[in-house]
């Protein structure tokens, strides 16, 4: 009885491996492949690239390739979210409250964190007498030079603006107001806004937030994600909920650029989930641990908490206690 031929397995080759490998790599991947191996470099990259994108492989690759189990969610409707347990499984669908389907308006938005920032802005400025701490006085005219004012029993100039140890010409001035006002109702509905940003799952992507596919934003889970005491618990249930990626992503510190280095924020770092939970709950303490994670209660919500530098559509988890004391939110 004849043997059936065995099924040839393909490499698993990517065109940005193709454009990273050297030619005696790239010879042995067409040999593999049953393409020319002969020619330069540059040739060969680009008679692979084009194999790895047609039908021909792309066919082939799929049949070796062993599908993965998807899991199995709960019919959701639009304007529905997932109910998730404490172990980060979609138990049922319940609806969006009116709180979550504003309008999203940017610019509302950028207008409300604007005014937050400025209004935590801190005066500053010179003292009344900086620069004008000398003993000094004028030449006259007709001596063929300056005339600025000079120490006394010296040449040197002192006090006027440009020279050394002078007074600045146009200091900040530390009575100076920086405040913006914002009426209540335009605060009111930038915070509804940036609410309704977070369960937009394509503003959350843009955003540079990672999550999976199937995962539903807002992420709601069950009350009790409040009783989670230990942070190796609340690294347990975003790993389930496919939301750690982001945390680790939030990971990376990178040095400011500029003199904000010497000022006391040296390293900046990205934003990462916001977790939002009934106030005084153990829960807080056990994710205000992890990098890029803040943790409010729904009191503490605002424009800015919800759209951190005025781009909307962060990544959010609810507790549904949480949950439903915001969804009663109105203008």
């Amino acid at each position: 009885m004849a043997k059936k031929p065995e099924k040839r397995k393909l490499p698993e080759i990517e065109p940005k491996d193709v454009r990273k490998a050297r030619k005696a790599q790239l010879q042995e991947w067409c040999e593999a492949l049953d393409l020319d191996s002969s020619g330069v470099v540059a040739e060969l990259r680009e008679r692979l690239i084009d194999h790895l994108g047609s039908e021909e492989y792309l066919v082939i690759e799929e049949e070796e390739k062993v599908e993965e189990k998807k899991p199995k969610l709960p019919k959701r409707k639009k304007g529905q979210v997932y109910l998730y347990s404490v172990k980060g499984k979609p138990e049922r669908s319940i609806d969006l409250p009116p709180a979550f389907v504003f309008e999203v308006r940017p610019d509302l938005i950028k207008r409300a964190v604007a005014a937050f920032q400025a209004n935590r802005r801190q005066s500053y400025g010179p003292a009344p007498s900086s620069g004008l701490r000398h003993a000094v006085s004028w030449w006259g005219k007709g001596r063929g030079v300056s005339r600025v004012p000079r120490l006394k029993n010296s040449r040197r100039a002192a006090q006027a603006p440009g020279t050394v140890g002078g007074r600045r010409a146009h200091p900040p001035r530390p009575d100076r107001v920086w405040e913006k006002k914002l009426n209540k109702k335009e605060r009111k509905l930038a915070r509804l806004s940036a609410l309704a940003a977070t369960a937009d799952p394509s503003l959350v992507a843009l955003r540079g937030h990672r999550f999976q596919d199937h995962v539903s934003v807002p992420v709601v889970v069950d009350g009790k994600v409040e009783e989670i005491e230990r942070t190796s618990d609340a690294v347990e249930l975003l790993t389930s909920l496919g939301l750690y990626e982001d945390v680790e992503r939030a990971e990376v510190k990178k040095v400011r650029a500029g003199k904000g280095k010497m000022r006391g924020r040296r390293y900046r770092r990205k934003k990462g989930p916001l977790v939002v939970m009934t106030a005084g709950c153990p829960g807080a303490k056990a994710f205000r641990n992890l990098p890029g994670v803040e943790v409010t209660s729904p009191t503490g919500l605002n424009a800015e908490t919800l759209a951190p530098g005025g781009l909307p559509g962060r990544l959010t988890l609810f507790s549904k206690e949480a949950f439903e004391e915001v969804g009663r939110w109105q203008m």
